[in-house]
C-alpha cells in the first residue's frame, strides 16, 4: 500500500513517503475572512477534508492544521469603510468559514490559529532572517531580500528577472522591487503590535512560516491550498522558512478553482455563489458531492445544470441505501475494508472519480440484487457503500447527515402529512381495484416532484431530482 500525491515543487506525481512512520502533517492555507466563503473557498477545504480522511482510513494519525488570516489589507479597509472594529469583521467570517466547513461535513482541524495570535514567533522568525541576511528594515517594515536566497521561485518555477512581485501601499525603502514585505509599519488609525522595528502588522505571508513552524515543527509532511497561492504566496513562505532554517513542507499540494463563466470565483469579481445561501437551495450533502467528488486537480464549471447532475447521482446512491436498509430491517454497519479497487483509486493522488465509479457500480450491483430479492447480497453491497462513502464524508446514515431532509425538518413533516392523506386514498382506490384512479394520483405526485415507490411497508416517497 503506497499513496502516491501530485507534488507541485517536483511537477509530477511521488510516491508518499511520511517524515515519521505512520504519521501524517498537513498544513492548509485556510481563510483570509475579510468577507463570507463562497464555494471556490470551501472546495478547497473540502478537498484537503477528503485527503486527511484517506490518509486516516490508511491507518496514518493525522495533525490537519488550518489557518485562518485575521489581518489584512483588505480587512482593514472594509472596518474603515464600515466604521466597525477590524476584529469584528474578522470573527464574523471566520464564524461563517466555519459554518460552512461545518454545514459540508468537514472534519475540524487539529489545530486552527489565527495570524494575529502569532505576532512573538513572527517576530522571532523577523529576527533570524535579518541577523542571517536574509531581511532587513526599512521605513518600520521588514522586508526579504528574495536574492539572497538561491532556490528562490523553484515552486512557481519563473526566472527572478522577469518577476512582478506584487506591492501594498506604503511599502518603501525596498532595496529591490522585487523584496517582499514579511512586516509593514503602522498606519495612523490602523491595528498594529511593538516590534523592535518600531508598531506595525504582519505581511501576509510571514504568518504561514511562523505558525507552520510553531504547530509542526521544523519540517512537515504537506502543505496544501488553492493554486492561486503557488506566486506569491507559497513561494514566499519557502523562502522564509528555508532561508531561516527550516526544512518545511516535503510535498506540496494544490487544488484547482470553482470557475464562473470561465474565470476564477472571487469576491472582487463579483461572481460569488456564497455558501450560506447555496445552503439554503441545496441539500449540503449534495453541494459536497458536487464540489468534492471532481478530481481535487480539476477546474469546476458551476452551473445549476451540473448541480442539478449531482443532485441525481446521489439520489441513486442514497435511494439505494434507504431500501436496504428498509429490506434489512435496521441499519448496516459499514464493511471494515473498502473494495480494492476503490482504494487502488483513492491512492493514486486521490482520484475520487475514479473511486465514485466503483461506488456507483456497486450501488447497480446491489440494485441488481434487490431486483433478484437477494438480501444478503444486497446488505453486502450496501456495507460496502458506506464503507466508501465513509471516506469521502458521503455516507447519509453518518450522525453528521441525521436529520437533514431536503428543504429542511419542520416543511419535510408538513409535506409528510398531506402526502400521507393523498397516499390514504391511492390505498383505497387499489383496494377497490381502482387502477386508473391509483395510477392518476400516483402521476400527480409525480409531477409535484415526489417519486413514489411501492415497498413491503406500503408506500415511500421521496422528492425527485429538479
Amino acid at each position: 500500500m503506497t499513496i502516491r500525491l501530485h507534488d507541485t515543487n517536483a511537477r509530477q506525481i511521488r510516491d508518499f513517503v511520511p517524515l515519521t512512520a505512520g504519521c501524517v502533517s498537513i498544513y492548509l492555507c485556510g481563510a483570509t475572512v475579510q468577507a463570507a466563503p463562497h464555494i471556490g473557498h470551501i472546495r478547497s477545504g473540502l478537498n484537503f477534508d477528503i485527503m486527511r480522511r484517506w490518509f486516516e482510513y490508511r491507518g496514518y494519525d493525522v495533525t490537519f492544521i488550518r489557518n485562518v488570516t485575521d489581518i489584512d489589507d483588505k480587512i482593514i479597509k472594509k472596518s474603515a469603510e464600515q466604521g466597525r472594529p477590524w476584529w469584528s469583521i474578522g470573527y464574523e467570517n471566520e464564524r461563517a468559514f466555519n459554518d460552512g466547513y461545518d454545514a459540508l461535513g468537514c472534519l475540524p482541524p487539529t489545530y486552527e490559529p489565527r495570524a494575529t495570535g502569532h505576532i512573538t514567533e513572527m517576530v522571532e522568525m523577523m529576527r533570524g532572517l535579518i541577523e542571517r541576511g536574509h531581511a532587513y528594515e526599512a521605513d518600520g517594515n521588514v522586508y526579504f531580500d528574495v536574492r539572497s536566497y538561491e532556490g528562490y521561485l523553484e515552486l512557481s518555477n519563473q526566472d527572478l528577472d522577469d518577476l512582478r512581485q506584487p506591492s501594498g501601499e506604503g511599502e518603501t525603502g525596498k532595496r529591490d522591487k522585487r523584496d517582499f514585505a514579511m512586516w509593514k509599519s503602522a498606519k495612523p488609525g490602523e491595528p498594529s503590535w511593538e516590534t523592535p522595528w518600531g508598531r506595525g502588522r504582519p505581511g501576509w505571508h510571514l504568518e504561514c512560516s511562523a505558525m507552520a513552524h510553531k504547530y509542526l515543527g521544523s519540517a512537515f509532511d504537506i502543505h496544501g491550498g488553492g493554486i492561486d497561492l503557488i506566486f506569491p504566496h507559497h513561494e514566499n513562505e519557502i523562502a522564509q522558512a528555508k532561508a531561516f532554517g527550516d526544512d518545511f513542507a516535503k510535498y506540496w499540494v494544490h487544488n484547482g478553482w470553482v470557475t464562473l463563466a470561465g474565470e476564477k470565483m472571487s469576491k472582487s469579481l463579483g461572481n460569488s455563489v456564497l455558501v450560506s445561501e447555496m445552503v439554503k437551495q441545496w441539500r449540503p450533502i449534495v453541494l459536497r458531492y458536487y464540489l468534492g467528488t471532481p478530481h481535487y486537480r480539476s477546474m469546476i464549471e458551476y452551473s445549476e445544470e451540473a448541480l442539478r447532475e449531482a443532485e441525481s447521482a446521489f439520489a441513486r446512491i442514497e435511494g439505494f441505501v434507504q431500501r436496504v436498509v428498509e429490506k434489512a430491517g435496521g441499519e448496516v454497519a459499514p464493511a471494515a475494508e473498502v473494495p480494492p479497487a476503490f482504494a487502488e483509486a483513492m491512492d493514486d493522488d486521490l482520484g475520487v472519480p475514479q473511486a465514485l465509479a466503483i461506488v456507483h457500480t456497486t450501488v447497480r450491483q446491489g440494485n441488481s440484487a434487490l431486483a433478484a430479492d437477494d438480501k444478503e447480497a444486497a446488505v453486502a453491497r450496501l456495507a460496502e457503500v458506506r464503507a466508501m462513502l465513509g471516506v469521502l464524508g458521503l455516507d447519509p446514515l453518518d450522525p453528521h447527515w441525521a436529520g437533514e431532509s431536503d428543504r429542511g425538518e419542520d416543511l419535510h413533516g408538513v409535506v409528510d402529512t398531506l402526502v400521507r392523506l393523498v397516499l390514504d386514498q391511492r390505498q383505497s382506490a387499489r383496494e377497490r381495484k381502482d387502477w386508473p384512479a391509483a395510477d392518476a394520483i400516483r402521476d400527480q405526485l409525480n409531477q409535484s416532484g415526489l417519486v413514489i415507490e411501492d415497498s413491503p411497508n406500503g408506500p415511500r416517497w421521496t422528492l425527485g431530482p429538479r
